[in-house]
């Protein structure tokens, strides 16, 4: 195999989505352990999606905020299940300014504490509510096995904390936003998610409920996608989140928390991806469309250049994002090779027989090959590229709603869901007790994933492990 080749993910889906990371310069490794540098195009990637998430949120009425990176210990400690959760994970600064600090200071791990805290100074009357605010930002938690984008010390994402006067009012924000996370997974990442509940062990420390979005990976592997949490008044009480309602009794708030994290970039490289490289959806590729001029001589530059830049300001008027790839030095195999590698979803070569053709051909990055090569008028070529782009996205997501759905499968007793969870995810009735949850993760390594908000039969059945009466089904699955 070739330097410039990647480990085929039928061999070793782990090594192939390393190297991807690092060939398709979306991160390289930091000189701290556990730590990425996200590289340029990595970070277009996470802007893109950032801007896609940041206008539904502003759209469902939420405001973006800053709040520190440093939370004082104590607060931690006064959420009993919130610091029992995270210790193990925290960064901890016991001096600054050359003097050791009168209280050490936590790192930020999630910022419900500090938040908590400014909500209680602001929020006194139920006129101040509801109270929708996001930050962006990084948080660091100290994993002990990391993966670029994945699972890393520190990373990027968006923290959104709402506090609200009732229960049904927090509740329906915790499934408002994760309805929102799914229209973005599916509509903008081609990720078809699966809605729903997190198990009392997998839950997030200090929640009532945790609700999340679950994809199915190349490797049927499962990936939490992004979470939002019912917190019921748990972090009000600990930060005294309280207000007068209308017939003047002091109450406290009921708020939630949400968040997703540059994982998202994990999951579209592991759901889109093969042995070539990236492929990215249309809707968040830094590049959608690459350029190609082919000539072998100064005549022919000058006569192909010219349409190239015509071409090129064409689309750009239009708002596609794109680039010439006008490189002397490489010959364009490589540039196909290179652009394959980067997931650039429309591939655009001009020569002088398109010229005189007055065409282009277009080569589609997920259908690698003659398959995916046309050859279209340069007349309207706006209008054709931005066609073909909306096709591939639809295509992307075709493809991998059809990978999960052969890839899910019923189990008729618990040694069949040994094996379907082994390569794939099963769906099955669960008793819903921790006992069963801990044997099925003893026997396969497979865990509750989420038990889905829609899809649940009407009848009720029986548990999978231990044969009781279970109301509802669950996806277990190996996960990342």
């Amino acid at each position: 195999m070739s330097e410039d080749q990647l480990t085929p993910r039928s061999e070793n889906f782990s090594d192939w989505y390393n190297e991807l990371v690092l060939k398709a310069e979306l991160a390289d490794y930091s000189p701290v352990r556990g730590c990425m540098v996200v590289r340029p195009y990595g970070w277009t990637l996470w802007e893109n999606i950032q801007q896609a998430l940041d206008r539904r949120f502003k759209d469902t009425g939420h405001v973006n905020a800053a709040f520190p990176l440093f939370i004082p210990m104590s607060f931690l400690e006064k959420e009993k299940e919130h610091v029992a959760g995270f210790a193990p994970e925290l960064a901890v600064v016991t001096h600054g300014g050359g003097e050791k600090l009168e209280e050490p200071l936590v790192v930020r791990p999630t910022s419900e504490t500090v938040i908590g805290y400014m909500y209680s100074k602001w929020i006194k009357s139920w006129r101040d509510l509801p109270v929708l605010i996001n930050q962006w930002g990084n948080v660091v938690r100290w994993e002990l096995r990391t993966k670029l984008f994945l699972r890393t010390a520190e990373f990027y994402w968006q923290e959104g904390h709402t506090a609200h006067a009732t229960e049904q009012e927090a509740r329906e924000e915790t499934l408002r936003m994760l309805g929102v996370y799914a229209d973005f997974a599916i509509n903008e990442a081609a990720i078809p998610v699966v809605q729903g509940i997190k198990s009392e062990t997998e839950k997030f420390a200090g929640a009532v409920m945790s609700t999340t979005i679950e994809a199915m990976m190349g490797d049927t592997k499962a990936l939490q996608s992004g979470t939002s949490h019912y917190l019921g008044q748990n972090f009000a009480k600990a930060f005294d989140i309280q207000y007068v309602d209308q017939n003047n009794t002091q109450q406290f708030c009921h708020t939630t928390s949400w968040g997703l994290s540059t994982r998202m970039i994990g999951a579209i490289i592991m759901t889109h991806g093969d042995d070539k490289g990236l492929i990215l959806p249309p809707r968040l590729a830094p590049i959608q469309v690459v350029i190609v001029p082919i000539y072998k001589n100064a005549d022919e530059k000058s006569v192909v250049m010219a349409v190239t830049d015509r071409v090129f300001q064409e689309l750009k008027t239009a708002g596609i994002r794109l680039k010439v790839d006008d490189r002397e030095e490489v010959t364009p195999g490589f540039k196909y090779n290179d652009w394959e590698m980067r997931g650039v979803p429309l591939r655009m070569e001009i020569g002088p027989k398109d010229v005189e053709k007055n065409s282009v051909a277009l080569a589609r990055r997920d259908r690698p090959g003659k398959e995916g090569k046309t050859f279209v008028s340069q007349e309207k070529l706006a209008a054709t590229v931005a066609e073909m782009l909306t096709t591939i996205q639809a295509a992307l997501l075709e493809r991998a709603t059809a990978f999960r759905d052969a890839n899910i499968h019923t189990p008729k007793d618990y040694e069949d869901l040994k094996q379907i969870v082994q390569n794939g995810w099963a769906f099955s009735y669960w008793c819903e007790s921790k006992a069963c949850e801990a044997k099925v993760k003893e026997d396969t390594k497979a865990s509750t994933r989420c038990i889905p908000l829609a899809g649940q039969p009407e009848q009720a059945g029986n548990c999978i492990v231990c044969g009781a009466p279970a109301k509802r089904k669950v996806y277990f699955a190996k996960s990342y």
